[in-house]
Formats: structure tokens, C-alpha cells, sequence
């Protein structure tokens, strides 16, 4: 992955389907993404919180993780989760395979980047669902509307993981460190942007 579009100026916007705080920040994104000034090209990144791993995660991470949704809640009000999920699932502390269905997804159609992130986002926070589930991943596609075998195969093949390490790199090289995080990319080079959960002015101002 190079200076992505070709656009002298860029957003970056490095995220991952399964971080709670960039649930949480997706209203106040997309009104950013709204509000961008004119010729300035928005691009997502995929951060990779967490490698592949079919090992259960451990009682004190969940509890870790259960506790992240509530601040999420409490920092960003509005914002919705279902912990029945706890006790639903197995689960497991991998995010690589729901950033791969975003690759997947885009594959078929370029359109499908955003749907996908939403369902991913949808399923994991607000259904119970595991997106760290193959199985689950491909319903989803199903669901907004994908080829779902072709889907099945893009998401397992080489080429995608690939595409998603160089994602990650491509962020690391631009200077994030966390996620959500906003780089603008412009003559001058890349700057990372201060941000705010609940307010875009904060990003809009520094673009203007």
C-alpha cells in the first residue's frame, strides 16, 4: 500500500470492526466524513488490533474488555452495547479475520467496504455475534447481500491477509498508534489529527 489514492491530500482513517471506541466514534465520523472540505480523499485503514488465535480468551481479558464497553458508554453517551454477548459466545481475542471480511467484502464491490464494517459492527456489539468466527462472517456478507461463496473464498485466501498486513504497515509508516486514529496527508506530510468522540469540529477545524 502506497499514498493510497494518488491524491496529494488524504484523510486516513485507521480503525478496526471490532474496537469499541471506533464504534463509539461512528456517528461523529461519519459527520466528519460529511463535512470534508471539497478535493480532500477519505481513505479507512485496517488497523489489526489482534492476530489470528483460536484460543479462548482468557477471564480477566473479557472482563477487561467488558469494562472498556462500559467507559466507552460513559465518554460517549448514546452508545449501545449488548453484553449478552459474554455469555453467548466463545470469545476469542482475534480481529484480523473480521478486518480481512472488510477486504473481502471490497473485493466484490467497492460499495460493500462500509456495509460490511456495519454489520460487523452490528453483529459483535448489538447481536450477540462473534465476528472472530469464519462462519459468521460469511452470514453477514450474505446478509448485505454478497456473493456468499465467493466471499467465503476471498476471506480465506492469501492475497487478502496480505493486503491487510500491508494495511497495518501502511499505518505504522503514517504514524498510528491507536484507533481510532486520523492522519491528514498532505504536501507538508502526514500529521496526526487531535479528535474529539463526540464533537467532529475538532477534526473539521484542523482541516479548514
Amino acid at each position: 500500500m502506497t499514498g493510497g489514492s494518488g491524491l496529494k491530500d488524504t484523510l486516513y482513517y485507521a480503525h478496526d470492526p471490532m474496537c469499541s471506541w471506533c464504534w463509539g466514534f461512528r456517528p461523529t465520523w461519519q459527520k466528519i466524513v460529511e463535512a470534508v472540505p471539497e478535493g480532500l480523499a477519505v481513505q479507512r485503514i485496517l488497523g489489526g488490533l489482534a492476530p489470528d488465535s483460536e484460543e479462548p480468551m482468557p477471564r480477566q481479558m473479557q472482563l477487561h474488555l467488558q469494562d472498556t464497553w462500559r467507559r466507552v458508554q460513559q465518554r460517549i453517551p448514546g452508545t449501545r452495547f449488548d453484553f449478552a454477548f459474554w455469555e453467548r459466545c466463545a470469545p476469542r481475542r482475534s480481529t484480523y479475520p473480521a478486518c480481512r471480511a472488510v477486504i473481502a467484502a471490497k473485493k466484490q464491490t467497492a460499495e460493500a467496504e462500509e456495509p460490511m464494517i456495519l454489520a460487523i459492527q452490528q453483529a459483535y456489539y448489538l447481536q450477540a455475534r462473534n465476528p472472530s468466527d469464519s462462519e459468521v462472517l460469511i452470514a453477514l456478507a450474505k446478509e448485505i447481500g454478497l456473493e456468499k461463496e465467493q466471499f467465503a473464498v476471498d476471506l480465506r485466501a492469501a492475497q487478502t491477509h496480505t493486503q491487510l498486513l500491508q494495511e497495518i504497515a501502511f499505518g505504522r509508516s503514517i504514524g498510528v498508534q491507536g484507533f481510532p486514529s486520523i492522519v491528514l496527508h498532505s504536501a507538508g506530510g502526514c500529521r496526526l489529527l487531535n479528535y474529539d468522540y463526540n464533537d467532529p469540529r475538532v477534526v473539521l477545524d484542523q482541516l479548514a
